[in-house]
């Protein structure tokens, strides 16, 4: 019997695999996944599911998700991706990983259909995932796509309802140059008919978004245009929101155990979310909302957003590493007190740094760093550009040295911040 260890290994070396490699791996068809499906004999369409796309946004949103329905008492299950420590994090049922010997079993079992269909690692994930989830009779699946949608191995489902959580520059040279080419990437999980909500109304994709969900006869629905901000602020490391529903007018109050101000957007996301699926006869109570989301990342285990792992001085991971994920993040900033901050930060290289760069304050001390993986950005290169920007700081060979400068450097009353890509959080891990 092949171990867990040895299956991993040749998962990791056998398949072409996006987080390391890059666009190489990226299909430009479905044809690999149908034709997985088509072996396992179709097991997406045995349980319910529901589909969330967006740059940021949608590994938060689809945790929520998953909480509300465990909290109802739903069998849920949930994949994401990418992993931050264990391969096992991206497919759960009810917060707990899929198990060694399924990973095995399944892997020993494709093997011989491996070299004849040559799937990418996230295709065979997905396929994985699917098979678990109908193992295990889930009563309904959050899916997460990996990149973009219309052509993202998730996409061969027909969900309950559609989530679309925002448009930002990423991985333009797979989705597209212009915001409205990537949201068409996103607005290709739209289904006939299939419910969607847009989290945040964005004036330069909303006609995308309009178009394509009048096409496909899908009620669509924006967040943010049925939900009011009345207040937010955070407590401890909880982010206290009330919210006006303004169709029938009524004013709901939460507690995240997500300390993030942006997760505020997501938040309205599932809001609307809820709304559509307790219309579809799905049992949550408002009461089921409620403690979920004050209960978040101990009923899914989510973990590297605006995650509090020190206090003196306070250090903060946060796996925000494209344009919109980092703006976030700075916004997120203003609410802290600190004596001086230090940012532990490395990229991968295909990242549109010239944007995300210019975002960060001159007045913070740099940790140009590079993760173990052949895609990570080199530390010197990156370090050059910062310090060309006014971002001072020096580059360490690794996130641990970094992250170990950092902490020598820093008062007690100063901040740490990790971020820039889920690489470096999942070593600083």
């Amino acid at each position: 019997m092949t171990s867990y260890q040895d299956t991993l290994e040749y998962l990791y070396a056998q398949l072409p695999m996006f987080s390391k490699v890059g666009a190489s791996a990226f299909k430009k068809n479905l044809d690999n996944t149908l034709a997985l499906m088509e072996l396992l004999q179709q097991p997406q369409h045995t349980f319910k599911t529901i589909h969330v796309a967006g740059t940021n946004g949608k590994g938060s949103s689809s945790h929520m998700l998953a909480a509300i329905f465990q909290q109802a008492g739903y069998k849920t299950g949930l994949y994401t991706s990418p992993h931050l420590l264990d391969f096992r994090e991206r497919i759960r049922v009810n917060g707990q990983m899929i198990t060694e010997d399924f990973v095995t079993g399944f892997i020993e079992e494709m093997r011989p259909h491996i070299t004849a269909i040559e799937p990418s690692f996230f295709e065979l994930t997905v396929a994985m995932a699917f098979r678990y989830f109908q193992q295990e009779a889930v009563d309904i699946a959050i899916i997460e796509t990996g990149l973009g949608g219309r052509l993202d191995s998730t996409n061969v489902i027909t969900p309950e309802l559609s989530l679309i959580t925002n448009i930002s520059y990423d991985h333009k040279n797979l989705l597209g140059d212009t915001l409205t080419e990537i949201a068409s990437e996103k607005a290709g999980i739209i289904k006939q008919g299939v419910p969607v909500v847009i989290s945040e109304t964005q004036s330069e994709v909303q006609a995308v978004f309009i178009n394509k969900a009048k096409e496909m006869a899908a009620p669509l629905h924006f967040a943010d245009q049925e939900w009011m901000e009345s207040s937010s602020e955070i407590k401890g490391n909880q982010l206290h929101i009330s919210l006006l529903d303004t169709q029938p007018q009524v004013m709901r109050s939460f507690q995240l155990d997500l300390s993030g101000q942006y997760q505020e957007k997501n938040v309205m996301g599932v809001l609307s979310a809820v709304k559509i699926l307790q219309q579809q006869g799905w049992d949550i109570s408002w009461d089921h909302v409620t403690q979920a989301l004050s209960h978040v990342k101990k009923l899914t285990g989510l973990r590297g957003r605006w995650e509090i792992v020190a206090t003196h001085p306070l250090t903060v991971l946060d796996v925000g590493h494209n344009e919109a994920g980092i703006r976030e993040v700075m916004e997120q900033l203003r609410h802290v007190n600190y004596q001086q901050l230090h940012i532990v930060v490395g990229f991968v290289k295909d990242k549109e740094i010239e944007q995300v760069l210019p975002l960060f304050p001159p007045t913070a001390h740099y940790y140009y760093c590079k993760a173990q993986l052949p895609r990570a950005m080199d530390e010197v290169t990156l370090a050059e550009l910062g310090n060309g920007l006014g971002l001072q700081g020096n580059a360490w060979p690794s996130v641990q040295a970094a992250l170990q400068a950092a902490r020598q450097h820093a008062q007690p009353d100063d901040m740490i911040l990790v971020c820039g890509s889920f690489f470096v959080v999942a070593e600083v891990m």
